[in-house]
């Protein structure tokens, strides 16, 4: 008798999923971007945070209904597979294994190394830094490989963790900031002044890193509750909880420090509005917290790249798919796919540091990889959402219309914002996409398993 999944979740479980998946590292590496990108205009901010999340809350709103249908569908690659057909599948996979997920586990690696040189007093951009950030990356790497359920574990302790630096600045922070006058002080005063729509579009990009992940959370549909209710509640009612946190921690710094200490200061004025509202040791404590955060965030991508070129191998597709598509018999992990992974991390790490923490020494070839490889998926959710309008017949017009129009609308948005961000950036980070699709063509032939 086949062993299916039982539906063992209910609505507040799964909100609380989308929340804990979603909520890490993005808010505290982003928010200092966002003000910089806004000349300090707090509003602008705020509009920023809010279009960041509208965008966020339509595609997953869309992908939640599709994946009512399709309810043994997880995952981004499954659900372009689901609607484009599996050699779209295919290539959507391969850029997650050899762009997406160890371009963001590399920059998770070093945000979390960030954060620990500012409490310790290391330069940012120093040796120090990196030193840390590789050895969070095998560290992740390890705890992944030799003990996934210790990973799983660390992974549900520190979505309790990442909460408490929010919630605290948040609340306590725009308490204290309205009773001293240095909120009202930070949204009346600019800083500089900023173009608004090229300032909004910058802001919004950034916004993305932090919003990231919603769609890891349609993998439990087939283990949710009446399904067809629930996950697209969960996934509207989740995403929306995450932006409303987001906003309220971005007003709780303006009421620690001024705007110009926050753009200046970077991590250290975060490290210094948290010690401003709970003293020098609490502050430090809470900042631990937000490290914590960065790795819990940085363990959860490290899952998701150690499967990577598995999830393209297990399909039949790929480079030596019967080699990655392997698992290990005691740790039940694809190792050869995790080491390939592992490889891919530390490529991309030296690259981030090569064109954005010192001298750029690529060029042209310099740009954000915390940011593009994002702006990159939106981009390939365009086909899915354009399908579900031309083929779903069987969604109300809600669904199948108003719905993924939005999303689309939004996709578009990203793709617009990201081009007036990063401009030539833009260019020289789609030959690199170019050139790694185009030797992902080379293996887009279904491989057939050899018996052995």
């Amino acid at each position: 008798m086949e062993t299916k999944l039982e539906k063992k979740y209910g609505l507040i479980t799964a909100i609380a999923m989308v929340v804990g998946i979603v909520i890490g590292s993005g808010v505290f590496f982003k928010a200092e971007k966002v003000l910089n990108a806004t000349g300090g205009n707090l509003t602008l901010g705020i509009l920023a945070w809010i279009i960041g999340g509208i965008i966020m809350i339509s595609c997953a709103y869309t992908f939640a209904v599709m994946a009512t249908k399709y309810e043994h569908v997880n995952g981004v690659v499954d659900y372009a597979e689901a609607s484009m057909g599996e050699k779209y599948g295919y290539y959507v996979g391969w850029f997650m294994a050899l762009i997406y997920y160890p371009t963001l586990t590399s920059v998770l690696a070093w945000v979390s190394a960030r954060y620990t040189s500012v409490l310790f007093g290391f330069s940012i951009t120093g040796g120090e830094c990196m030193t840390i950030a590789c050895l969070f990356l095998i560290s992740s790497y390890a705890l992944n490989a030799l003990s996934p359920i210790l990973a799983g574990k660390f992974q549900v302790s520190t979505t309790v963790i990442k909460l408490i630096p929010l919630f605290l600045m948040a609340i306590v922070g725009t308490i204290v900031g309205i009773s001293n006058g240095m909120t009202v002080y930070n949204f009346t005063t600019i800083v500089k002044e900023v173009n608004t729509s090229n300032a909004l579009f910058t802001a919004v990009v950034a916004t993305a890193f932090a919003y990231e992940g919603w769609i890891i959370a349609t993998s439990i549909n087939a283990e949710l509750k009446n399904a067809k209710k629930n996950l697209p509640l969960a996934l509207v009612a989740g995403t929306f909880i995450i932006m409303l946190v987001y906003i309220l921690y971005y007003v709780g710094l303006a009421g620690a420090v001024t705007n110009e200490v926050m753009m200046t200061g970077g991590e250290a004025g975060a490290k210094l509005a948290f010690q401003t509202i709970f003293s020098d040791i609490g502050g430090s404590l809470i900042f631990v917290f937000v490290i914590i955060s960065c790795l819990g965030t940085l363990n959860g991508l490290m899952l998701g790249c150690t499967r990577g070129l598995y999830s393209v191998a297990e399909r039949g597709f790929g480079p030596k798919a019967n080699i990655f598509k392997q698992i290990d018999s005691i740790t039940n992990m694809p190792t050869n796919s995790s080491i390939f992974g592992l490889l891919l991390c530390g490529i991309w790490l030296l690259f981030f540091y090569g064109a954005n923490l010192t001298e750029p020494w690529f060029g042209f070839f310099c740009f954000d990889s915390s940011e593009l490889p994002i702006v990159t998926i939106y981009a390939l959710y365009i086909p899915i959402f354009i399908n579900i309008i031309k083929k779903e017949k069987d969604f109300n017009f809600f669904n199948r219309y108003i719905m993924p129009v939005a999303a689309l609308a939004g996709c578009v948005f990203m793709i617009v914002a990201a081009c007036f961000s990063h401009r030539m950036a833009v260019v020289a980070y789609l030959i690199i996409f170019a050139i790694v699709m185009a030797i992902g063509t080379m293996f887009g032939q279904k491989q057939i398993s050899k018996s052995l």
